[in-house]
């Protein structure tokens, strides 16, 4: 089993930056190949992921997001960033990190592929 807790969230203006962050309650072995994605799920639609990331190094995002956000790790720290910039109000949403077992090429976005969750952190982009 892998907790994840999601921090970072927040408001900003439009154009503005915020950094979430993911910690994993376990640190995989280095033989151990997974893949973490981050969810966002805006009211009145459906969850969707936008970055998701390949412990060996293999990065996806959703065309929406691409240019300006970046998903990362620093896997010393079991944690896992999403670095979001130029954020528009169509950003405004809960997002949730997510993780499965097994690494992937590119690393999925579908919500179906994951099968731990974290709670949800919640970020406001106002114009």
């Amino acid at each position: 089993q892998v907790e994840l807790t999601e921090s970072g969230g927040g408001s900003a203006q439009a154009g503005g930056s915020l950094r979430l962050a993911c910690t994993a309650s376990r640190s995989p072995s280095r033989y151990t190949n997974y893949c973490v994605c981050w969810f966002r799920r805006a009211p009145g639609k459906e969850r969707e992921g936008v970055a998701a990331l390949d412990s060996n190094g293999p990065v996806n995002y959703a065309d929406s997001v691409k240019g300006r956000f970046t998903i990362s790790q620093d896997k010393s720290k079991n944690t896992f960033y999403l670095q979001m910039n130029s954020l528009e109000p169509d950003d405004t949403a809960m997002y949730y990190c997510a993780w499965k077992w097994g690494g992937w090429k590119p690393p999925p976005l579908d919500e179906s592929s994951y099968n731990h969750w974290g709670q949800g952190t919640q970020v406001t982009v106002s114009s």
